[in-house]
């Protein structure tokens, strides 16, 4: 049969994309990727819009634009709730709360994965457990006990509060990425005269920096924005994350609304510069992360 007689299949327009992650090609996936997109950003439109109103103009129009751009509300901001100061306290707690949380979700999750434990289902379940408990039991016991040991008001007390949290769940994803690292690795390397510590740091964990990078992100998201614990155990103002800022910007039973929604916006840039930088490495993690378990 020559080339000319061979009858090609004809592709069905507006098919679903077969291939691996596709999403679809069809007007109707695009619609719902359109109002998904307008769901996620229309909120983060309307507080940039009210950062820029004075604070008549955004009690008579919260929701459409703005007649000019007021960049008082800014300045105010970052003077009057301390932003510059809650920045910095917010960068020292999201890099413990990571660094701690991927030394001790690293190695529990090595643990878990290619170690022969006894009882290995259960310690999974327990982190289960732990994960769908909430954290609001822990506040008054922990409450005490931080007081009694002099951590109150301090960002390491902070730190090893959200490292505790964190840590369950960590160890769950990281576990997943190691899960499908060849064992043959482990084998090879013990061959060659390595003992357990360094088959773990200088084989399986290097190998699993996807996972990492992905515990890293989401960890350091959560700690960034939390704000019970920040608020029960902080109360120095020079020591409050900068996810407490808002509370500065009460007055009596007023609200200044102008401030809260351009200390919002100070707020959202790190991370939205942080996320446009390393989505891929964190949505491709994400998704490693669920092939094997």
């Amino acid at each position: 049969m020559t080339a000319s007689n061979t009858v090609r299949p004809r592709r069905r327009r507006g098919k679903a994309d077969s291939r691996p992650g596709g999403i679809g090609r069809t007007p109707f996936a695009y619609f719902w990727l359109t109002l998904l997109a307008l769901f996620a950003g229309l909120p983060l439109l309307v507080l940039l819009s009210n950062s820029l109103k004075t604070a008549i103009e955004l009690g008579e129009n919260p929701l459409g634009l703005p007649k000019g751009f007021d960049w008082q509300n800014f300045a105010d901001a970052w003077n009057q709730g301390g932003l510059g100061q809650g920045l910095l306290n917010s960068l020292i707690v999201v890099l413990g709360t990571v660094i701690g949380t991927w030394i001790c979700a690293g190695l529990a999750s090595y643990a878990l994965s290619r170690l022969d434990l006894p009882f290995k289902r259960a310690l999974g379940n327990y982190l289960f457990v732990i994960i769908s408990l909430p954290v609001q039991l822990f506040l008054v016991p922990l409450f005490f006990l931080w007081s009694r040991v002099g951590l109150i008001n301090t960002l390491p007390g902070l730190i090893i509060i959200y490292i505790a949290i964190q840590t369950p769940f960590a160890t769950l994803l990281l576990r997943t990425f190691m899960v499908g690292i060849p064992r043959e690795l482990d084998e090879a390397a013990r061959i060659d005269g390595a003992n357990e510590w360094q088959i773990a740091t200088q084989v399986i964990l290097p190998l699993a920096q996807p996972g990492f990078l992905t515990v890293g992100l989401v960890v350091g998201l959560a700690s960034y924005n939390e704000l019970l614990f920040a608020v029960t155990f902080i109360s120095t103002p020079s020591t409050l994350p900068i996810s407490t800022a808002f509370l500065q910007f009460s007055q009596g039973e007023s609200q200044q609304f102008g401030l809260v929604n351009a200390a919002g916006v100070i707020m959202l840039v790190p991370v939205v510069i942080l996320f446009l930088f390393l989505q891929r490495r964190f949505i491709s993690g994400l998704a490693s992360s669920g092939l094997k378990g």
